[in-house]
């Protein structure tokens, strides 16, 4: 480990939004938490002494402090895990009794926690979604009960225990008040909420049945056993626009109404008056702290209300307020009143009250102090001195006096003293600080702002600028080692001023990120910065240009110190290391181990370096830098270090994080002693006060004075007319008294005598007494001496009655003693013949028992022996089982060694495989990257496809068109038929014309025939072309493209097939109207009418019939192809043509129709 060591001297901060934040220990002494650590503080001595927080804790959530005083619970994160540590407080240093950290429920962190009154039981509230409710004995990490207390997801804010009853547990929360009791291992609900539900923030325990509970609306409930007994509302007024010049006026006078006791909410008359000339704004109760008289709760911003009980009834009136002062340096004094007030705590003899506020400050009022002010509000005073309320983000030193510069995210600049370990300056201003820099002579001050640069004196009781630069939002800014000149960055510029002339000397450019750090070299003579660009650059002041450089890109850079003798460069950054860099080049890389650096600084001996982390913690090593992990960790802070100092003579380390807190280390070495540098002089005294103020002050003085001897003279004046009136007062007195001591005197010797006449008279009359008396008791004597005869005649008669009965009893007693010897004989005389009888039976019995014991002996001995056959058997056979066992131990032992090697070749076979899984991963990547390919050839194709059925679509247009010629056609082949009918009737019968006519039409028949041939055989050809969807189906992933070409070219053979059938159809159609029309021509004209009318009618009614057969025919071949190619869409995997359209039955029916018309 690491020689070097910090031991924590004091902390200037508090964590106010931890729960149950401050408490007393005794009297004197408070606790807190600061940082990561919990504080005891010393209000009279103002000493300070550590409980620190677990290891890699991420930040406490919870404090309780047991009703004995003896221990401290603490709530925290550690490693993403919840713990309770409790600590024992009368131990010195405090230890560790108890860490809870296993738990076998659910739990995220917990948010309230509270001891039991007899401290063997602690109460502990987990955070929702769970929102458990554990009821631990915590000295044996057992739980004895759990419940969920909500499960709304709605927020828990306290839990706490009857003080007189270890069983009876309150919760308060989002809509919920639950008094719980313990019994038989659980804890069940004893109450149930009436009414709207409340936003209930806070509760305490007033006596043992009765809670004062407070809600966010401004309301207060009394509830005794579970049922509300009484009820009030606090509210506050806030100022309009025409009342606020009053406010600067009566800044002291109340602005909060309560409503009389009789009813506890306003009326509507109150409501309409108030709303008349304020707002109603309801006040937020988060704390409420009981006392003897009664409770003390927060009523909004900066207010405290004290209520007290009623003597006649168990209700409360308000007593008294209490306000946070206005502080005066504040930038808005009117707001810096306005912070809610979280916790209180009543000191154990009840004198003191102590609040923690929102902004993270600790106040304190004596309470004699608040019956003083009776009528007007009292005010809290600070506890210590005001604290920062954000992220620190500057911190500087100087050599010439024991001050601290801290600035804040909260707009202040605070000057602290580490020796007297107090708040010297303080201000706040209208702008953030960024950056600050304290002059080595500690009268100067630079801190950057966000709107300005601006460089500060230090007065004995203000900080004032006195020149102002445009450098808007300089986030890092220092003072050289000699204090005559300062360094500012302007985001990637560095601006070098003299502290003398007051003027910008040079610019340093060079950086292309932004600059997170500087530090000036020993002689002044360089500057080195890094910044984000992962670039660290060392100056050359004297030429204003880059000495060396050192550019990492991996790295983004948090901060910079450099070595005494400037030759070595300490960098950290983001990629958690530590850079030691030596002429551009880094030397070393020590590892942060998984944290993030976020400050590093060296002594000036150069024999230490301290980090700061992202996680708080503050490590310390010793130069030169270990290679292993070789230094001592602190957990200090509760958020990332954001800057770190050593003082001029390295005896502190001063470090301050995001979590707003100051710490002042001491360092010491391997041995316990101070790394001490001498120094020569001790710390300057002298205070700057500017001209103006000396004057207005010797003038004050001068008035003074004067106003001194003015008053003098007045007061001597005065004495002098108070002597004179005082000496005639005086006269007149001793005359009154003289006269009065005279008519005294005369009142004294007229007592007298009346007094010796009181005693004669007196006397006389004791006399008369005494004599009266003496006759009296001798009348007495004689009344007594006559009663005393009287009574000793009665005392012998009875005494010769109770002698004669004494003779009577005696006989009595005579004759009843000669009974009982009688009964007594003959009851011996009976007993005793019962027992010889029973001495008989009784040897009788005993023979019977030594003859059973011998028998028993002989059985005993008989299975002694069989027992011992038995065990020589059973250790024959366990020796020989044995034996068997190591054999078998031996060979499962082989077996065992060649499974071993087995596993080992099997985990290789795993790898391998593992190995090959991932090559196959990487071929099926490939194999998607082809997949994709062929899936946009198919888009390709799919788009020929649809101009291809739009080609088809404009044929089957013409089609159509010529469908409708067909129609036309076939209105003027009925005229014709009309025509063919006249000149049937002229044409004589041609049956050999006729046979060679039917002869033509059984061929074309036949022709028919051979198509329907082929349809069938295109119906074959189409369940195989199922089938071979089918097996394209099962490879569909592989093939997809060639499977759609080939299904597309199929289907336009069929197609084409179709229309091949159809042109055939259409051409005997024609041909048959062909033959109709020219055979007629053909007939002679001498032919005899009668034998033309006899044939017309039956060949005009065949024809019909066969052409209709004809049309039925393939109509039925069209519908079942139909069928065919829509139950092919059906099938899944099977992708239909786009915009292919097969001709439509209802067209061939209509053409049908006209046919045979």
């Amino acid at each position: 480990m690491s020689t070097v060591v910090a031991q924590s001297l004091h902390v200037f901060g508090l964590r106010a939004h931890v729960a149950n934040n401050i408490f007393f220990f005794d009297e004197q002494i408070i606790i807190f938490p600061s940082g990561n650590y919990c504080v005891k503080y010393n209000m009279d001595q103002k000493w300070q002494k550590f409980i620190p927080g677990s290891d890699k804790s991420q930040g406490m959530l919870a404090l309780s402090i047991s009703p004995n005083r003896r221990y401290l619970a603490i709530s925290e994160i550690v490693q993403e895990k919840p713990v309770i540590t409790i600590y024992e407080l009368s131990s010195i240093p405090c230890r560790k009794r108890k860490v809870l950290n296993n738990f076998d429920f659910p739990v995220q962190r917990f948010i309230s926690m509270a001891f039991s009154p007899d401290s063997k039981y602690l109460l502990a509230q987990t955070s929702p979604p769970e929102s458990n409710l554990v009821y631990w004995l915590w000295e044996k990490q057992k739980v004895m009960a759990i419940v969920r207390t909500d499960s709304q997801n709605n927020a828990v804010y306290q839990v706490s225990f009857n003080p007189q009853d270890n069983t009876q547990v309150c919760v308060t929360g989002n809509g919920m008040f639950k008094l719980l009791r313990f019994a038989e291992g659980t804890l069940k609900q004893t109450n149930f909420q009436r009414g709207e539900p409340q936003n209930f923030l806070a509760h305490t325990w007033v006596s043992e049945d009765k809670i004062i509970v407070g809600t966010d609306t401004g309301r207060l409930f009394l509830f005794e056993s579970g049922d509300q007994r009484w009820e009030t509302s606090i509210m506050v007024k806030e100022p309009t626009s025409e009342t606020k010049n009053l406010e600067k006026i009566q800044e002291s006078e109340s602005l909060i109404e309560f409503p009389t006791i009789s009813s506890p909410v306003p009326s509507h008359e109150q409501v309409i008056l108030a709303s008349g000339h304020s707002q109603l704004v309801l006040p937020q109760v988060f704390a409420i702290a009981a006392y003897s008289k009664g409770f003390a709760c927060s009523a909004g911003p900066g207010r405290v209300l004290l209520f007290e009980k009623m003597e006649e009834k168990d209700f409360y009136r308000e007593s008294r307020e209490i306000r946070i002062p206005l502080d005066p340096q504040s930038n808005e004094p009117s707001q810096s009143d306005k912070q809610d007030i979280l916790c209180m705590c009543f000191s154990p003899s009840e004198e003191i009250l102590i609040a923690s506020t929102s902004k993270n400050q600790l106040y304190s009022i004596t309470m004699s102090l608040t019956e003083i002010s009776k009528g007007e509000p009292a005010h809290f005073e600070y506890l210590m001195y005001p604290l920062h309320s954000a992220s620190i983000t500057g911190l500087s030193t100087c050599i010439r006096k024991p001050l601290i510069a801290t600035c804040s995210l909260d707009r202040s600049v605070r000057i602290w003293n580490y020796e007297s370990n107090t708040l010297e300056l303080f201000k706040e201003y209208q702008e953030e600080a960024y950056t600050i820099s304290l002059h080595p002579s500690g009268h100067f001050v630079v801190v950057g702002f966000a709107d300005k640069l601006r460089l500060m004196n230090l007065l004995i009781d203000d900080i004032r600028s006195f020149k102002e630069y445009s450098v808007r939002g300089c986030r890092e800014c220092s003072f050289s080692n000699g204090g005559h000149l300062f360094a500012a960055v302007n985001g990637n510029v560095i601006h070098i001023f003299s502290t003398t002339s007051l003027e910008n000397i040079s610019n340093l450019k060079g950086h292309t990120g932004k600059v997170r750090s500087i530090v000036w070299n020993a002689d002044d003579s360089k500057l080195i910065s890094c910044g984000t660009d992962s670039a660290v650059y060392e100056w050359n002041l004297s030429s204003g240009k880059r000495q060396t450089e050192c550019v990492l890109k991996s790295c983004s850079y948090n901060c910079v110190t450099v070595s005494p003798d400037a030759k070595i460069i300490f960098a950290v950054g983001s990629d958690q290391t530590l850079k030691e860099i030596a002429d551009s080049s880094v030397l070393r890389e020590i590892s942060a181990f998984d944290v993030i650096y976020t400050a590093v600084v060296i002594s000036h001996s150069g024999r230490m370096i301290f980090v700061g982390t992202s996680v708080g913690t503050i490590r310390a090593m010793k130069y030169p830098l270990p290679l292993q992990k070789e230094f001592n960790e602190y957990q200090a802070h509760a958020g990332p270090i954001t800057k770190m100092s050593l003082t001029f003579d390295d005896q502190f380390l001063l470090t301050v994080a995001e979590d707003g807190c100051l710490f002042t280390w001491k360092v010491f070495d391997k041995d316990g002693r101070g790394i001490k540098r001498e120094r020569e002089v001790g710390f300057a005294e002298e205070v700057l006060v500017t001209k103006t103020d000396m004057e207005e002050k010797a003038q004050m003085m001068l008035e003074l004075k004067t106003r001194v001897e003015e008053l003098k003279m007045e007061n001597e004046y005065q004495l002098r007319l108070k002597d004179m009136n005082y000496s005639e007062k005086i006269k007149e007195l001793t005359d009154k008294f003289l006269q009065e001591m005279e008519s005294l005197k005369t009142k004294n010797q007229v007592l007298r005598t009346e007094k010796e006449k009181q005693d004669v008279s007196h006397r006389e009359h004791i006399e008369d007494l005494l004599d009266k008396q003496s006759r009296e008791l001798q009348d007495l004597e004689c009344c007594n001496n006559q009663k005393l005869l009287l009574e000793y005649e009665k005392y012998q008669e009875l005494q010769l009655k109770s002698q004669r009965m004494q003779e009577e009893y005696e006989k009595q007693l005579r004759d009843n003693d000669e009974t009982k010897s009688q009964a007594l004989e003959e009851l011996t005389e009976f007993y005793e013949a019962k027992l010889q009888e029973k001495t008989t039976l009784l040897e009788e019995a005993q023979e019977d028992v030594r003859q059973q014991l011998r028998e028993f002996e002989e059985t005993k001995k008989q299975i002694e022996n069989d027992e011992d056959q038995e065990i020589q058997d059973i250790k024959t056979k366990y020796k020989k089982k044995l034996r068997d066992e190591k054999e078998s131990n031996l060979r499962l032992k082989g077996e065992t060694g060649i499974m071993r090697k087995k596993f080992s070749s099997l985990q290789k076979e795993i790898e391998e495989r593992t190995n090959d899984i991932e090559s196959l991963k990487g071929e099926q990547v490939k194999l998607q990257g082809v997949i994709k390919s062929l899936e946009k050839d198919i888009l390709g194709l799919k788009r020929e496809i649809q101009e291809r059925d739009e080609t088809i679509q404009d044929k089957e247009k013409r089609i159509y068109d010529l469908k409708k010629k067909n129609q036309e056609l076939e209105k003027f082949k009925f005229v014709l038929d009309y025509k063919i009918k006249e000149l049937k009737k002229q044409i004589e019968p041609r049956e050999n014309e006729i046979k060679v006519m039917k002869e033509q039409i059984q061929e074309m028949e036949a022709e028919l025939e051979h198509f329907h041939k082929q349809n069938t055989q295109l119906e074959l050809n189409i369940t195989e072309l199922w089938q071979k969807l089918r097996a394209t189906d099962q490879e569909m992933h592989r093939e997809r493209q060639k499977e759609n070409v080939s299904l597309i070219k199929e289907i336009n053979e069929l197609r084409r097939e179709l229309k091949f059938t159809r042109s055939q159809v259409y051409d005997l159609e024609a041909a048959l109207k062909l033959t109709k029309k020219i055979r007629p021509q053909d007939v002679p004209e001498t032919v005899p009418s009668e034998d033309v009318c006899s044939a017309a009618p039956t060949m005009r009614l065949n024809e019909q019939e066969e052409t209709g057969r004809i049309i039925e025919m393939q109509r039925l071949e069209i519908q079942r192809l139909r069928d065919q190619i829509q139950e092919q869409e059906q099938v899944p995997g099977f992708h239909p043509l786009a915009g292919i359209r097969l001709p439509s039955l209802v067209r061939s029916e209509v053409d049908f129709e006209v046919q045979t018309n």
